[in-house]
Order: C-alpha cells, then structure tokens, then sequence
C-alpha cells in the first residue's frame, strides 16, 4: 500500500476508519470496489437494516394475499384484525430500518468522501509535488470535489443493492411457493432481462467519461480565469478569456446533454421491458387464478410480488449502473493524483556543508556560491529556470549537477533538502489568511524572534504600517487584497523566515519602488550574514548590494 505522507492528513490515521488501499497496482475498477468496502463499521449495519427494509416490503403483498384468502373470504373478523396488526408491524419496521439503513450509509459516504478529500489535497499540496502533466488549478479542485464525490458513492453500492437483490431472492422463493412456474419466470427472466440492458448502457458510460473530462476542464479555466481576473482586465483580455472559457463550457455542455439524451432513452427502453414483463407474468397469474389453479389471495401476492420485484432489480440495473459509471471514471483520475510520484527526487542523507557547485551544463561555466553572504547571479530569464529548476531539484535529467561540499544535492532527504538549498519561486502564492500567518508558515509559530527579523528584512513593517489591522490583515484569497508589491514583500518575508542554509530568489523585488528596494536588498544582505543567499536578477540594486556577482552574459565573476 502507498502509505500517503504530508501535513494534512499523510501522518495521521484515518478518521473513524481505516484507509481505502492505494498502491501502483491498483486499477479505477478495484479502487471503486475497494471504496465501497471502506467503512463497513457502518457499512455493514447500513445493509442489514437495509436488506431487513427490503424484505418487510416483499413481505406486503404476502400478507395482503393472506388477509385475504384466510379474513375476508372467511369473512373471521379476528383473523382480519390480526392480519391487519402484521401489516401494521410490517409498515413500522419499514419505516424504522429505512430511516436508519439510509442514515448510516449516509455517514459512510461522509467518511470515504472526508478521507479522499484529504487524501488528494494532501498529496497536492505536498512540498515535494507530484510528476506527470501540470494541472490548471481548476482541474485540480475538480478532482478533490467533484471525481471525490462521485468515487465515495461507491459506499452505497455495498447497501442498496445488496437489499434489493434480498428482496428479489426473498419475492422469488415466495412465487416458487406459490407457483413454481411463475417463479422460475420472475427469477431467471427478470435478471436476464436487466442484464441484457445493462449491457446496452455501455453508449452511457462512455459518455458520461467524456462528460466528466469536459466538465472538469471548464471548471480548471473558470478557475484560472477568476484568480487571474484582474491582470486578464489590466491587460484588456477578458474578450479573448470570455471566449476561451466558452468554449470549454460548451463542450461540457455539448456532452452533457448527450449523455442525458442517452441515459433517457436507456430508462424509457427500461421502463418499458419492465412494464411488458408484469403485463405478461400479470396475465399469466390471471389464466391460473381462472382455471382454479390459484386463489384470489394468491393472484394479488403473485401480481403484487411481480409489480415490487421490478423496482428494486429496475434499480439495481439503473443505480448501480449509474453510481459504477460514475465512479470508474473519477477513480482513474483521484488516481492520478495519488499514485503520482513526486516531483522533487530525493535521496537518503540527512545533512551537508560546504559551498555551492553548479557544473554540467555545456553552455555555462562551473558557478560556485560561497557557504556565507549574498551571491546575484545576472543571467537570462530561460537560463535562470534551468538553474533554479536543477537547484529545486525539479530537472533530475538535465545534466546539471549541484553539489553542497562533496554531497550531490539529489542524495538528500527531503526535509534535509529544503533545509539546505530553498527555492522560492518568482510569483508564490500566499494562501487566504493574515499577514502574519502567511509569514509565520514557514516558522510554525506567529510571534518568534525569526518572524519578527523576517518582516523586518522584507520591509513589511512598512506594508503593516499602511494596512488597516497591522500584520493581523487579512490577505484575501491569494493575496487579491494586498498590492503586487506587498505581496511580494509578504512572500519575500515568509521565505526569509524558514531556516535555509541556501536561499534561492528569483527577481524578488520586481514590483516595489526603487527606495523600497534598495531597503530590502540592505535588510537581507545583513539578516543573512551567517548564511547564502542567490538572487537570480539583473537589478542594480541587489548587484549594488551583493558580495559576489556572477554575469553570465560574460562568464566573468566579480568578487567583494
């Protein structure tokens, strides 16, 4: 089993639970079939009260009919109170086992959707990423609310039809009791019948994958589209966004309403087989009750028993149907995500020191960044991806090496890795909270001396200064509340705060004055003096500041 691990859920047990096995062997079927087993604390009460519910309501026309032949033809009053006291204790434990039956399996469905929930947000969110193709941020919500529901729909599988087959077990021993012909009929040509059409909805399935890749791929760019609102208005694009989200839309559209027109058709061709199918055992019952062969008692159980049998197996062909297809479909995808890989490599050792050393790439020179003090390195922006890609451990096959002393950076644990070399990308993200808490998450805790240095290196002192609550000022989702300059000097402050023995920025002041960065270049440069930092930058102002420079434009490096 992949034992998830993270901050969220990966190093915790599940919550009243265990957790639904994923390994790299697992497929969408036997993840859908492992799902509806992965609450059976309330799973299995679940189908039991359900099975008992199913049962009281094949056991109604039995007793309808008995009122009947053994009451009212009598015309024995006693019997007919009796009886009717029977109905009356049927219909309360229908009542009872329904109302409890489908609260608990409720719940199951709440825990699986709760545990994959995490599970897949978790694994998201892990610092060490994941490989394969990038996802829209959309696409990715989709998954954890989205295919996460249709998935934990799986747990009503192992209820609802489970009670309906019993009761289709338990209504064809009855009409062999009564007469076996009709029974053998009930019993072998209703599935027949269901399983042939069953088999005709393979058209729905298809389209309902289809479906749900296209919805998904709408919600990914509505997503983008509404975090990237006001730089698509600042630029004058919300036209070319508008049409670009319509297209996507319409094509969810578009195989929605197909999927719909299929399913459609596929219920009426059910509905209308069943209704064929009482008509005939319907008729029948009536030619046995005619020739004396079957009492009138017996003919309202057989037509009664034949009109229920049709809505649990109807059901159990067009929910289980409906639920399964479903399912299969958003199980590849939550797979994808948590039999992901990670996207940093890692290795084993748990510590290094020593200098930094860039070698390997045919176009640039050996660099090395000393273990103390401010390093810029001046270089193009492509350049400058290759060389934080290799050093944030994201590029493992791009023949650049990075060493830390004699100890290759890829060797490193993860932890151990992050601690020693951190990469902050050029624009990250700051999640919906306070200043301080987006600063003190890379600290752990809000009022240490770190955070307090930090926001003092990054200038926030000047962005609290200005907001409305201080450092207690909520950011907004992604930060939409703060300047482009205050959040890059939030972000700037959070990085500042995590322990790093190597601190790799990219243009970290590209959207604040010239004042402004000129203080924050003189604000790390001493905050750091007892570590590295390299700034990928052209800006005078942290070339002004630093105590080496490397130029790759000229290959030359200047040293201070």
């Amino acid at each position: 089993m992949m034992t998830p691990t993270g901050f969220l859920a990966g190093d915790r047990p599940a919550e009243r639970g265990t957790l639904v096995p994923v390994d790299a062997e697992t497929t969408p079927r036997r993840l859908v079939l492992r799902t509806m087993w992965g609450a059976n604390r309330y799973t299995v009460p679940a189908m039991i009260l359900v099975i008992a519910h199913f049962v009281g309501e094949a056991l109604v026309p039995v007793v309808m009919g008995l009122a009947i032949d053994r009451a009212v033809l009598a015309q024995e009053w006693d019997a007919l109170v009796f009886w009717l006291a029977v109905l009356a204790a049927d219909f309360v434990l229908l009542s009872f086992t329904w109302r409890f039956g489908d609260r608990l399996a409720v719940y199951a469905l709440n825990v699986i959707e709760h545990q994959f929930r995490m599970r897949v947000t978790d694994r998201m969110l892990d610092p060490a990423g994941t490989d394969g193709p990038a996802r829209l941020p959309g696409t990715a919500l989709s998954i954890a609310t989205s295919d996460v529901g249709r998935l934990s729909r799986a747990v009503l599988l192992a209820v609802f039809p489970v009670g309906e087959m019993a009761a289709v077990v338990v209504a064809g021993v009855i009409l062999l009791w009564i007469s076996w012909p009709l029974g053998v009929a009930v019993l072998l040509g209703a599935p027949a019948m269901f399983w042939v059409l069953d088999r005709a909805g393979a058209p729905l399935r298809a389209r309902t994958e289809q479906q749900q890749e296209s919805v998904g791929l709408a919600a990914g760019t509505a997503g983008d589209l509404v975090a990237g609102f006001r730089v698509l208005k600042g630029i004058g694009a919300e036209g070319e966004a508008a049409q670009r989200y319509r297209a996507a839309s319409g094509k969810a559209r578009d195989h929605a309403i197909a999927a719909m027109r299929t399913e459609g058709a596929y219920v009426a061709l059910l509905q209308t087989v069943s209704s064929i199918f009482v008509i005939a055992v319907g008729l029948a019952a009536g030619v046995l009750a005619v020739s004396g062969h079957m009492g009138l008692g017996e003919l309202i159980t057989v037509v009664g028993l034949t009109q229920f049998i049709m809505g649990p197996l109807n059901a159990i062909g067009t929910n289980f149907g409906a639920v399964w297809n479903g399912a299969v479909p958003s199980a590849g995808r939550v797979l994808s995500v948590l039999q992901a890989g990670p996207g940093v490599q890692a290795g084993d050792r748990p510590d290094a020191s020593g200098p930094l050393v860039i070698r390997g790439h045919s176009d640039l020179p050996e660099l090395r960044v000393p273990e103390r003090g401010l390093t810029v390195i001046a270089a193009d922006q492509a350049t400058g991806r290759i060389l934080t890609a290799a050093l944030a451990r994201e590029e493992t096959d791009c023949g650049i090496t990075v060493e830390i002393g004699d100890v290759d950076l890829n060797d490193l644990d993860h932890d151990a890795g992050r601690a020693t070399v951190r990469v902050v990308p050029h624009t990250p993200h700051l999640f919906e909270g306070s200043v301080v808490e987006n600063i003190s998450a890379a600290a752990g805790e809000p009022n240490t001396d770190r955070v307090t240095r930090a926001v003092f290196a990054a200038a926030c002192d000047d962005v609290a200064a200005v907001l409305s609550d201080g450092l207690a000022t909520p950011v907004g989702e992604a930060g939409n509340m703060l300047s482009g300059g205050q959040r890059q000097r939030v972000a700037l402050a959070r990085a500042l705060a995590a322990e790093s023995a190597f601190l790799v920025l990219t243009d970290p002041t590209t959207a604040v004055d010239s004042i402004t960065e000129a203080t924050v270049t003189e604000r790390v440069r001493a905050a750091r003096t007892d570590a590295a930092t390299v700034v990928f930058t052209q800006s005078p102002a942290w070339i002004a500041a630093a105590d080496t420079v490397v130029r790759l434009d000229t290959s030359q490096e200047i040293s201070r």
